[in-house]
């Protein structure tokens, strides 16, 4: 089948590969325009618009699916199928309407749970055990088309956001080629979404990264652990941010939350239960550090806390 893939962040990529190798035609890659960053604020091409470019595909950049010049160049490419993963913007009925078998997504969640632009994220910090992915047909509503196909995937104890996220991006890439072989031979037939189990997963803003320490030791280290590595932990010390990785369950004498204990190889912070043993540090404008060799330059004194 003539395809047009539309992707872009680095998770993406996966899929882009497996599609590029597969019996298919990919016909050109749709991806957000470059975007401004860092401190100069330049230019960037995407991580799929880089990708892409060095397998030969054509780029498309639209800055709107709407631009009626998009969609005259979507339907000149004759397609049969747009698969996405990650694109970042929704996908208007006129542009759904073009190609013959639609627009098929791949989520990363065991659809109808974790609908939403940040599934792997939400299961982390809700304390799931089991996730997947998900291939459906895009119709109008926010994930909530018929599915393809599924595949599950455990979350282990230590993962991170981008831990099970990579996992699911290298597995998801072969669902993803196999929901397309199934629909091109005429063997895969989507069914509705159960009305039941729907749950929501919105972007996790940087207000929502930051740490309640007034919390249960083991609900801050999902948070945490969800926000690694974007958009990162946070909470405040001496008045300034400080971001955090992932921490470890502790047993020691009890703390007010957000008290640090110092110990010869370990920082202790207090939570609405047991101590969180502390992992990484980064105070604001420096390197991530072992919380150990944070606690030892900031000089931290007896009952002092994060988040005053």
């Amino acid at each position: 089948m003539r395809l047009v893939f539309a992707g872009t962040p680095e998770v993406a990529i996966p899929a882009l590969d497996a599609l590029a190798a597969s019996e298919h035609e990919v016909v050109a890659v749709l991806t957000r325009p470059d975007a401004p960053a860092g401190r100069g604020r330049a230019l960037v091409p995407s991580p799929v618009t880089s990708r892409a470019r060095e397998l030969g595909l054509a780029v498309w950049q639209p800055a709107s699916l709407r631009d009626p010049s998009f969609l005259d160049l979507l339907r000149a490419a004759e397609v049969d199928l747009c698969p996405v993963v990650a694109y970042g913007n929704l996908i208007p009925q006129a542009a759904l309407d073009v190609p013959v078998h639609g627009w098929v997504n791949l989520h990363f969640s065991l659809l109808p749970a974790w609908r939403g632009a940040a599934p792997v994220q939400h299961a982390i910090i809700a304390g799931d055990e089991i996730t997947g992915a998900s291939t459906f047909q895009i119709e109008a509503g926010l994930d909530t088309g018929p599915i393809y196909g599924t595949l599950t995937e455990p979350v282990l104890a230590r993962d991170t956001s981008g831990d099970l996220l990579g996992r699911l991006a290298q597995a998801g890439a072969g669902l993803l080629v196999a929901t397309i072989d199934g629909i091109a031979r005429g063997e895969l037939n989507a069914v509705p979404q159960s009305p039941d189990g729907v749950s929501r997963a919105p972007k996790i803003e940087v207000a929502d990264a930051r740490l309640d320490f007034a919390h249960p030791a083991l609900a801050i280290e999902r948070r945490i652990r969800g926000c690694t590595p974007a958009p990162g932990a946070w909470s405040t010390f001496r008045g300034e941010r400080v971001k955090f990785g992932p921490a470890v369950l502790g047993d020691g004498d009890p703390l007010a939350p957000g008290e640090l204990r110092v110990g010869k190889n370990q920082v202790e912070v207090g939570t609405a239960t047991s101590p969180l043993i502390l992992g990484g540090v980064q105070p604001l404008g420096k390197r991530s550090m072992p919380a150990a060799d944070w606690a030892r330059g900031a000089r931290i004194a007896p009952g002092e806390r994060l988040g005053a």
